[in-house]
């Protein structure tokens, strides 16, 4: 009877290592990449501003882009007689919470502080205060500079809040310019949009 050595027996299973390995299946082809989300035109959004905090305040602003930035058309009632109150986009589209805490802080991609956003240094959401009539209405109609609907994430306030505060906004407090609770919500829904074109393939 032949006898295998140690030298013999190692070459054996390296053969039949070799031949398992052979008739392993192929390695399954990677997924396709997902297609690119389709590029879209926004043409108008809105927030309906719903009471917080237990107040009686609510509105309605419709947002639309203009050059620079975006314009803020509306009206906000149920505000103290002639007073004022800071206006802010929050960086959370989320006004569950009932003092609104949820809609977090100021939108304010660039880490930039509290200001005036006429003048100086300014968050990206930071807004005028309202300035509210005699029946405690204040009427809105202003353009925020430097921000987008549905441009890139650093300017795109889509899917965010705006924010009514209980008291004026002093523009120099930081990080929200001493504005008290929040007293009203809502968040930046897109309303109208269309498909942008795509660009055509290149012909020879």
């Amino acid at each position: 009877m032949k006898s295998w050595g140690p030298a013999s027996a190692l070459s054996m299973l390296i053969a039949v290592a070799m031949a398992a390995c052979s008739s392993a299946p192929p390695p399954a082809p990677a997924p396709p990449p997902a297609p690119p989300a389709p590029r879209v035109d926004v043409r108008e959004a809105q927030a309906v501003l719903a009471s917080a905090s237990g107040s009686l305040v609510s509105g309605k602003i419709v947002l639309t882009p203009v050059a620079g930035g975006v314009r803020l058309l509306g009206e906000v009632g149920g505000l103290p007689k002639s007073g004022r109150a800071g206006f802010h986009v929050h960086e959370r589209g989320d006004c569950s919470s009932v003092d609104a805490g949820s809609a977090g802080a100021h939108f304010n991609p660039t880490g930039q502080p509290h200001g005036n956003a006429k003048t100086g240094p300014h968050h990206a959401g930071d807004l005028d205060n309202l300035i509210a009539d005699l029946d405690g209405v204040a009427r809105v109609d202003v353009v925020l500079r430097d921000v987008s609907l549905g441009g890139p994430p650093n300017t795109d306030i889509a899917g965010r809040a705006l924010v009514v505060h209980a008291a004026p906004d002093d523009y120099r407090s930081q990080p929200a310019g001493n504005s008290g609770a929040r007293v009203a919500c809502g968040v930046i829904r897109i309303t109208h949009q269309q498909p942008l074109p795509t660009a055509a393939p290149a012909t020879r």
